[in-house]
């Protein structure tokens, strides 16, 4: 009979052995998932955080750049060619530095992506450099065609900057995975 006691202990003493064994490996396999996925939210945390203040200094340097453009209307307004031409001048003595500056924004997005964003601020980059290229026209050369070319080379600069903000917000709009 004391044997059969001393089984009964073994066995019991076994499956607690077992059970804890069990537990704990449940225990450390559920913190182990916790710790990815707070590394991992963390990290899409960071590259969104990134991603904005990339996106944003773009879109400042955009703003910087159109402020330049946006002087065309006091040129307008100027009733002599020497001073038409003095402001044209002063906007594409301005106008360079800003492509700059938005040249150096594009390759930040570049660099944090995705690849669709990344293309947009490379084709508004691009466009910018058009209207420049036609600013420095109208320097030299008065006419209606001329402007005609300038005002719809910044058109198309301002369809590329909304494609490239639409696109921004869809990379920066968080996704309820839940449903």
């Amino acid at each position: 009979m004391a044997n059969s006691g001393l089984w009964v202990g073994i066995l019991t003493a076994l499956t607690a052995l077992g059970a804890s064994y069990i537990t704990s490996r449940a225990t450390l396999g559920a913190a182990l998932a916790q710790a990815r996925t707070t590394t991992r939210a963390q990290a899409l945390r960071e590259q969104h955080e990134r991603r904005r203040s990339t996106y944003r200094e773009l879109m400042r340097c955009v703003h910087e750049f159109s402020a330049v453009t946006w002087q065309i209307e006091d040129v307008d307004a100027q009733q002599d060619r020497e001073s038409k031409e003095r402001l044209l001048r002063q906007m594409c003595s301005r106008i360079g530095p800003a492509v700059a500056e938005m040249n150096r924004a594009m390759h930040e997005v570049r660099l944090d992506g995705p690849a669709d964003v990344s293309a947009a601020a490379d084709h508004v980059r691009d466009m910018a450099r058009r209207v420049e290229s036609h600013l420095k026209a109208l320097v030299n050369e008065d006419g209606p065609d001329h402007r005609e070319t300038y005002d719809r080379a910044y058109r198309e600069f301002r369809e590329a900057y909304v494609t490239f903000i639409g696109l921004a917000q869809k990379t920066l709009e968080v996704k309820d995975e839940t449903t």
